[in-house]
């Protein structure tokens, strides 16, 4: 089960569970089975329709069984005015599951200040193209890093008594067309790629997982009984509760609660009184709602008779200690991915800082969905750098269309920063509905459903309004999958002009996904992901940029040389097929070299790897090696353990990460490294025998600072 903190056994909870199962009638069974958003009064109380307080569902008064209350992520808790991280794909560059834990602590923390006890804001959908708008909800393209970050950050927010909803299941990896395009993929590939990250968060005890809006081989993913029952439940052996995604993810009531959706998510649509109607005309059978009503039931008492470890009052949220970590998070996860003769860091002494690109002057901390956070204030990249040196520097500022007037300043500074990249309107969830189903019709169904009929008549009126509910000011729609890999036209032209003038220049690179750099690497010395980096990312820059921090992240995804050598992506079709490969593993199949390897990432100091040494044990490949800090800087090292089989029998990508780790070691210190490779993670998924198995070979293991295999130590072992 999910917590070791209950004071009731599991003896007791079973019991109390079947207790009020036999006191509950039909209709309050069926009535926990959803939430009760309520987007008119929260626009009006609160000028924000989404989730400003808690989502509940009913509970039960009469029997004391509390409501789930729901809050989204994953950048921060959603409600109110909380603390804003760097978005999870910055954090994934971190490799740092301590740190992550640390996030989730935090996340526990305000969620229970603000009245929360369910966080669905563990998003561990794989990055199977960068295309994808909601890339930056995600940790990165490898399945093994985002079933580490993705439990890291389950465990901690659980340790606050809020149950953790991992999402969205399942192959959920478009944006655009996410409402309606069917994924069609083999057993294994959906096994090895898609769902070992969700397997590896429900054996972490996750106490809940969301469905996904699209659909897999012809049915809705939240109406799928081979993916929510004969996977999840018998296979996997999840005991917690399921829920919708929110309107449109379910779109027949009997399949949906059949197939094991047990919540219906943000409104009643599809369940309460329908699926009462059901039930009673004998088309459901009560035996199906009692199954849903005790799976929730039981998660909700454990987690409520848990022991608290602290009380959560509302003036924690974004207190001191919580934005001081978001700024932290921020300094862990930037990946300099280039620094020709070694330009950062740049010296403190000077005297004029050039600041180019309008990204520079913007509270740019992601996208505007599902996942957008309020924080109490934002730290613009500008304004960093205005706090960092005070009036001590001067620093001039040019709009990335002033060419001119910045070539010519260019010439004049000590140095030169470059912000490019994107915001909200070029990446992010995307909630314009496709033609076959209406946002309107369906929450006028919610509110009737709810017997609110003044706000029913409220949105009956606005039937003909088809504009997304997610717009800027000029009611542009927001968001969705990138139409574009690279920088805009302008960012491109400025880089190109004034990137070699001054030696001393950086590109600064803000957004959640990969941006390819080919059309201007060769203008400018040195290069930074700086992501949508949270409120306090602004202040964490300069310290990295002048050397008050060791940079140490490294790239979750890969960074090829051309577009073409990324899988097929369609924002548009109504079927896309899904196979092993994309990222790493798809290039490796191709030959191809990759501008920038996964797990690549440079800082100021030099580091030595030495001395691998392959120990078998208890079901584990103990893989160590010798790593020596060779500069003249203290840093945090990433270490990265790669496997692949050579001459195997079946189809394999080359090589797959089963191993990291991030280690600090000061100037001149060498440091024995011991990753253990758990041999079950080494497993196939046989198409013939529908099960688990382990190839035996000899098994190539690499140890290194990145993907790059010309970087890797390597040792064989027959298993």
């Amino acid at each position: 089960m999910f917590k070791k903190n209950c004071i009731l056994t599991d003896e007791q909870i079973n019991n109390k569970v079947t207790d009020l199962m036999n006191k509950l009638t039909l209709k309050e069974k069926v009535w926990l089975l959803n939430g009760n958003w309520d987007m008119i009064q929260n626009s009006i109380e609160y000028g924000n329709a989404y989730n400003p307080i808690p989502i509940k569902s009913n509970g039960n008064d009469r029997l004391d069984i509390p409501p789930i209350a729901f809050t989204d992520g994953p950048r921060g808790v959603v409600m109110g005015h909380s603390t804003c991280f760097p978005v999870s794909m910055a954090r994934g560059a971190s490799f740092d599951r301590e740190l992550e834990k640390e996030i989730g602590n935090v996340i526990g923390i305000e969620a229970r200040a603000g009245g929360a006890n369910y966080f669905a804001g563990v998003c561990i959908n794989l990055l199977r193209h960068p295309a994808w708008g909601r890339a930056q909800e995600t940790y990165g393209e490898d399945p093994f890093l985002l079933g580490e970050m993705g439990k890291a950050l389950t465990e901690s927010v659980q340790e606050h008594n809020v149950m953790a909803c991992i999402k969205h299941y399942a192959v959920n990896n478009i944006e655009n067309s996410r409402f309606k395009v069917n994924i069609e993929c083999d057993e294994r590939t959906l096994r090895e790629v898609y769902l070992p990250h969700f397997k590896k968060c429900v054996e972490a005890g996750a106490a809940s997982l969301m469905g996904s809006y699209n659909k897999f081989r012809g049915e809705q993913c939240s109406e799928s009984y081979h993916l929510l029952t004969k996977i999840l439940r018998d296979e996997w052996g999840f005991e917690g509760f399921t829920s919708s995604d929110f309107l449109f993810a379910i779109r027949d009531t009997k399949k949906a609660i059949e197939a094991g959706m047990d919540i219906e998510m943000p409104m009643p649509v599809y369940y309460q009184q329908n699926l009462l109607d059901l039930v009673q005309q004998g088309v459901v059978s009560e035996d199906i709602i009692n199954l849903s009503a005790t799976r929730v039931i039981k998660t909700v008492l454990t987690f409520s008779n848990s022991k608290d470890s602290m009380e959560y009052d509302e003036k924690l949220i974004a207190n001191e200690k919580h934005t001081e970590l978001a700024r932290k998070v921020a300094e862990k996860s930037m990946v300099l991915i280039k620094n020709k003769d070694d330009v950062l860091p740049f010296i403190k002494d000077i005297k004029k800082v050039l600041i180019v690109g309008k990204l520079a002057t913007k509270a740019n901390t992601g996208d505007y969905g599902s996942s957008r956070i309020y924080a109490p204030y934002v730290v613009t990249q500008l304004e960093g750098l205005q706090n960092y040196f005070g009036n001590q520097v001067d620093i001039i500022y040019c709009d990335d269309i002033e060419v001119e007037q910045a070539k010519d300043l260019a010439t004049e500074v000590d140095c030169v920063i470059i912000f490019a990249g994107n915001d909200y309107r070029d990446e992010g969830e995307y909630v314009a509905p496709d033609e076959d189903v209406s946002m309107e019709d369906i929450i006028v169904e919610g509110y009737k459903n709810q017997g609110q009929i003044e706000k029913l008549m409220s949105m009956q009126s606005k039937r003909n309004d088809k504009k997304s509910s997610y717009t800027d000011n000029s009611g542009d729609t927001m968001g969705g999958d990138r139409s574009n890999l690279s920088l805009k036209e302008s960012e491109i032209n400025v880089i190109k002009e004034i990137g070699s003038i001054n030696p001393n220049t950086v590109v600064c690179l803000i957004g959640g996904s990969m941006i390819m750099t080919k059309e201007w690497d060769d203008s400018v010395p040195a290069i930074m992901y700086s992501w949508y980096s949270g409120m306090e990312g602004g202040n964490a820059l300069p310290r990295i940029l002048f050397g008050d921090v060791n940079p140490s992240g490294k790239l979750p995804f890969t960074v090829p040389t051309d577009g073409d050598h990324l899988p097929y992506f369609s924002s548009t079709d109504k079927e896309i097929s899904y196979d092993l490969y994309h990222g790493y593993t798809l290039l490796d199949k191709e030959n191809h070299k990759p501008a920038y390897p996964f797990g690549f990432g440079l800082c100021y100091t030099s580091y030595r790897y030495s001395d691998m040494v392959l120990e078998k044990k208890d079901g584990l490949v103990d893989v160590k090696v010798r790593v020596t800090n060779i500069g003249k800087v203290d840093g945090e090292e990433i270490i990265q353990v790669y496997v692949g089989v050579i001459n195997s029998m079946i189809e394999r990508q080359k090589k797959l990460l089963k191993g990291f780790d991030k280690v600090f070691i000061k100037s001149g210190e060498t440091k024995e490294i011991s990753i253990p490779i758990n041999i079950k993670e080494l497993y196939y998924f046989s198409s013939e025998s529908m099960n688990w198995e382990l190839e035996h070979g000899i098994y190539k293991f690499m140890v290194g600072p990145s993907s790059d295999e010309t970087t890797l130590l390597k040792k064989e072992l027959r298993l």
